[in-house]
């Protein structure tokens, strides 16, 4: 268990961190309509307090708090401190009740029964004890509060995901490989292992849909995008020069089928997951 949580505070206060702090313009222009699809359900003028789980950059928690006025409060918590550090930057000037927490959900100690919603788009698939990460949530929770949350569905189903490294995989074998429900992007793919946990947690009135959703990337950030995401993008760091221009040959025609024009276009296969307190 340690050893798992201290890896995933390695990454995500490493390199990876850094990359998608420094990314968070792109992330944010391509996952939009992601976030839309989150925080429609947020009333305009409710009020609500809010906590957003694994919020990186704070896109998703600037946007809810856009929405829910005073005097709600919207709270972003990620375990990534260059992440955390950009989201604060992103909301000094927008005098939104907004605030950020550096922080791990599975073991912060947040104020009890204190959220009228925890969502989260992409950021619960983490968690070394997803049990004990959703029954700390609970605790955070309301009676009767919501849990709204997109994760990703299974690998067959995200092609555009995993195109770089089944094309690199010739020439990186030492890339690293997925493990079903482990933590990781895919770890909460098979929707009955999310009910399971959610009902063990102390979640009720449990729903899990699918969530089809087009997202759009300009073709010129392509390149920067598999160098520097994934398995793929973990790997190149340590690679020589002509294995990294062969890789970046090989993947970027692999990528060809989602190429339209100036645009990359895919879909985001996605589960809706909802709950109560």
């Amino acid at each position: 268990m340690a050893t798992e949580t201290d890896e995933q505070n390695t990454r995500w206060n490493g390199r990876s961190g850094q990359v998608w702090a420094q990314s968070q313009g792109l992330l944010d222009q391509v996952m939009k309509p992601l976030e839309e699809l989150l925080v429609q359900p947020v009333l305009a003028g409710s009020g609500a307090r809010i906590l957003d789980v694994g919020c990186g950059g704070g896109a998703t928690t600037l946007a809810a708090a856009h929405r829910v006025g005073t005097p709600g409060s919207c709270v972003g918590v990620d375990i990534s401190a260059p992440m955390i550090d950009a989201a604060r930057a992103h909301a000094q000037d927008s005098d939104l009740p907004v605030s950020f927490l550096l922080g791990d959900a599975q073991t912060y100690v947040f104020e009890p029964a204190s959220f009228d919603l925890i969502m989260s788009r992409f950021g619960v698939m983490f968690f070394p004890d997803p049990v004990a990460a959703f029954t700390n949530l609970r605790a955070a929770a309301r009676p009767g509060a919501a849990l709204r949350m997109l994760v990703w569905r299974g690998v067959r189903e995200n092609p555009f995901m995993t195109t770089a490294e089944r094309a690199a995989a010739p020439l990186l074998p030492n890339l690293l490989a997925r493990e079903p429900n482990q933590p990781g992007q895919f770890a909460f793919a098979d929707d009955q292992r999310v009910r399971t946990i959610l009902t063990e947690s102390g979640w009720g009135d449990i729903r899990v849909h699918r969530a089809d959703v087009e997202c759009v990337m300009p073709e010129d950030a392509l390149i920067h995008y598999f160098t520097n995401f994934g398995p793929v993008g973990l790997a190149l760091p340590d690679t020589d020069e002509q294995t990294r221009a062969r890789v970046i040959e090989v993947v970027r025609a692999a990528f060809d089928p989602f190429v339209h024009g100036d645009q990359v276009r895919y879909t985001a296969a996605c589960w809706m997951v909802e709950a109560h307190a």
